[in-house]
């Protein structure tokens, strides 16, 4: 159970200026029980007393203690607002700073911007492809020649890119989550590298996908073992703060023990009310939640706490430096790359999910820059009683008269009966449907989906989205053009019930406890078990990653073979690393416990 101040909930629209959301701001301090219960929105990694500070005065007098610092960051941080509240401690001891900017010695924005375009694709294209430059080629060669002046008692190198400098100084690198930089960019209070002022949202958040995000995790990545002192930048008016070798450590325990990143929720024009009901600690005076972010490494963070402070920091800070422990025998295929997401998608009291399709690997290659494609399942977590899927084509489906309908209905917003050329099946609890690259489908109302699927997650093409408007009273994009070169018209009739919806099948069984196989489709790289027990099972990892959720059942106990105890509630996703060798589940609630578990083949 994990009480936060009350203060917290009073905030949950402070700086407005600053950030455009209507989920709260997660506290700085928490007061974290072990005992408990629900669904938790702030899942935490404790690691003792002592080892995690806070505010700007306690930063300053390490500061103070090294005289020469650089202070480098991820993009999103408010450099002015941390500026000045260390300038505020410095001056209340009387002392000198030089402070040296390094967004100063970025090029000109308009060179910036010649060479990042060609990565951005049109001005109207919803994607890019993912930049073949670093970090350094956006400055100037003088930020590498600046050095410590003598004539101060402080010298600081400051931002993002500050660490290109050179000093033998150490670094304190600040990150801010990837929600938070996305609440931020819809505010106007930040904008892309390089950039004189903030563009569009949708625009700034293309050029960070693949651009910004791709050099910043490679600067992240050749820094990491320079890391003095990790920050968390997300709250305006304080920092939280740690050594980075007690990171270091932190970070090791977790590759070898079990992982649960910090999930984050967000509306749609498709979004239901089911996660607004059952998950406590949102805000429930939004008008529903379409998706919540479960584990997209890309996007989600791994948070910490000691003495009740909270310090977050992202979840490929693990996978750059651990990524071994996590991935095991997989780790040579796919690097520092976690391959499965899992994410929610609650159309429960809700819409349709637009009728859409994903790209083929090669495609997705050769367009994008992705390394692997968006192979997808649909797991039914819950459902009502009228709920369906939309999957696989009819068997007379004729490809020019579908592309014809579509076009049509977006040149004139006239609606079209969709089940004419696109199967609808019912959806019943703990349904598994396969969703494979260049596969038609659709999530129907009254669903709360489990999306297991391969991490990239925003290469949708949608052909048709009921003739809606998104909730900003714009037309969502329709990609017909993109759906046409991927989708796969074999996919149809008779062979959609064989091949697309999974077939559980018993392989091993006792009186208190049985293993299914949930078969996923060859195109898939990843496969799906659920274990269903009374009382406890052991598991061994094999050397293999495995994302694991309770899918039915109050709670679950975890012990891992280092002896990590951790509890996880219903709907709640967790990670079990390779190096983690074996684990066991203890069921704590009454009935038969019902475990999803993903894992790579």
């Amino acid at each position: 159970m994990i009480t936060a101040p009350i203060e917290a909930e009073k905030k949950a629209f402070t700086y407005p200026e600053l950030r455009k959301t209507q989920q709260y701001l997660m506290p700085a301090h928490l007061s974290v029980s072990e005992n408990k219960s629900g669904y938790d929105i702030y899942p935490v990694k404790h690691l003792g007393s002592g080892k995690i500070f806070n505010g700007f005065d306690t930063l300053a007098a390490y500061i103070i203690n090294n005289k020469n610092v650089l202070i480098d960051g991820f993009g999103g941080v408010f450099w002015d607002k941390l500026q000045q509240a260390l300038q505020n401690c410095f001056d209340e001891k009387g002392l000198s700073v030089n402070w040296i900017y390094a967004a100063d010695y970025l090029k000109p924005s308009h060179i910036i911007d010649a060479m990042v375009n060609p990565f951005l694709g049109s001005e109207e294209a919803v994607w890019g492809t993912k930049a073949k430059l670093d970090l350094v080629d956006l400055y100037e060669p003088a930020i590498s020649l600046q050095a410590p002046d003598a004539a101060y008692d402080i010298n600081i190198v400051l931002g993002t890119g500050a660490a290109l400098a050179g000093w033998k100084a150490p670094i304190i690198y600040v990150d801010v989550p990837k929600n938070e930089i996305q609440f931020r960019m819809r505010a106007g209070s930040i904008t892309n590298l390089g950039a004189n002022e903030p563009e569009e949202p949708f625009r700034i958040y293309k050029r960070f996908y693949f651009v910004d995000w791709v050099l910043l995790n490679q600067h992240k990545t050749n820094i990491l073992d320079r890391i003095a002192v990790i920050a968390d930048g997300q709250w305006p008016e304080t920092i939280n703060w740690m050594y980075g070798q007690d990171l270091k450590a932190a970070l090791k325990q977790l590759s070898h023990s079990v992982i649960r990143v910090r999930p984050w929720f967000e509306p749609g024009a498709w979004g239901g009310q089911w996660m607004k009901k059952h998950i406590g600690g949102l805000n429930k005076d939004v008008v529903n939640l379409a998706w919540s972010f479960e584990l997209i490494v890309p996007e989600n963070g791994l948070v910490f706490e000691s003495d009740s402070n909270l310090l977050e920091v992202s979840f490929d800070m693990l996978m750059f430096s651990n990524y071994q422990n996590v991935l095991g025998k997989h780790a040579e295929r796919f690097g520092d790359e976690f391959p499965i997401r899992f994410d929610f998608l609650d159309t429960y009291e809700g819409g349709n999910l637009s009728i859409q399709c994903h790209p083929k690997l090669t495609y997705i290659q050769e367009n994008f820059g992705e390394n692997i494609t968006q192979d997808e399942t649909y797991y039914i977590l819950d459902c009502d009683r009228d709920a369906s899927v939309y999957l696989g084509f009819q068997d007379d489906i004729d490809p020019a008269a579908f592309k014809t309908a579509l076009e049509g209905s977006q040149e004139t917003g006239s609606p079209i009966e969709i089940d004419q050329y696109v199967q609808v099946h019912n959806a019943e609890k703990h349904d598994l449907f396969l969703i494979p690259n260049g596969t038609v489908h659709s999530a129907g109302a009254g669903n709360l989906v489990l999306e297991i699927s391969a991490t990239p997650y925003i290469f949708t093409f949608k052909m048709y989205d009921w003739v809606r408007l998104d909730l900003d009273g714009k037309p969502r994009p329709i990609n017909i053009d993109h759906a046409f070169n991927n989708l796969d018209f074999t996919r149809k009739g008779e062979k959609v019930q064989r091949e697309l919806i999974s077939k559980p099948q018993v392989i091993e069984a006792a009186s208190d406890y049985q293993l299914i196989h949930l078969p996923t489709h060859a195109d898939h790289f990843y496969d799906v078990h659920r274990l269903e027990f009374d009382d406890v099972i052991e598991i061994a990892t094999n050397n293999t990653c495995h994302v694991l959720m309770l899918v039915e059942g109050q709670s679950v106990l975890l012990e891992t073979a280092d002896g990590t105890k951790a509890q996880f509630a219903y709907a709640e996703t967790f990670v079990i690393p390779a190096a983690a060798s074996a684990y066991k589940l203890t069921n704590n609630g009454t009935g038969r416990a019902k475990v999803i578990k993903a894992f790579l083949k």
